[in-house]
């Protein structure tokens, strides 16, 4: 019989001071856990973008700008470079962040985040598919 190795679970709790810094803090998360390299710059667009649900109309972007000192010649560099790696879609002549990883930053957010060793991936994962969508957006209660 095989021995399972034993898992570590960490609960870690912050309150954030709004939904931007919220969706900011979860996209820099994705973007270490993937190794994407995100600027602080790129993670605010895609905050702010999945906030928003577009940063196609030119009020949206003149708020960003306003929001965070830039400029629209950054953000269309920005845009540029996440349509190349998935994170922004075109979507109805709209630019939209990529909808598998966009969350409602109005309620609280729970993740879990599984990291493994290499050779655990032949092993059965046991927590696949046992999450639903309720435990993830939830209002945070256990």
């Amino acid at each position: 019989m095989e021995t399972q190795k034993p898992k570590i679970v960490q609960k870690l709790a912050r309150e954030h001071e709004d939904k931007y810094e919220l969706a900011q803090k979860y996209y820099a998360l994705l973007s270490a856990l993937n190794n994407l390299k995100l600027t602080e710059r790129e993670i605010q667009l895609v905050a702010y973008t999945a906030i928003k649900g577009t940063i196609t109309y030119a009020n949206a972007r003149s708020e960003f700008c306003e929001k965070y000192n830039t400029t629209t010649a950054t953000i269309n560099n920005i845009v540029s470079k996440l349509k190349k790696v998935g994170i922004f879609i075109k979507e109805d002549s709209k630019v939209k962040v990529n909808p598998v990883i966009v969350l409602d930053f109005d309620k609280h957010i729970n993740l879990f985040i599984q990291l493994q060793h290499g050779e655990d991936k032949q092993e059965a994962d046991d927590t696949q598919g046992s999450y639903s969508e309720e435990d993830v957006s939830g209002d945070g209660s256990e």
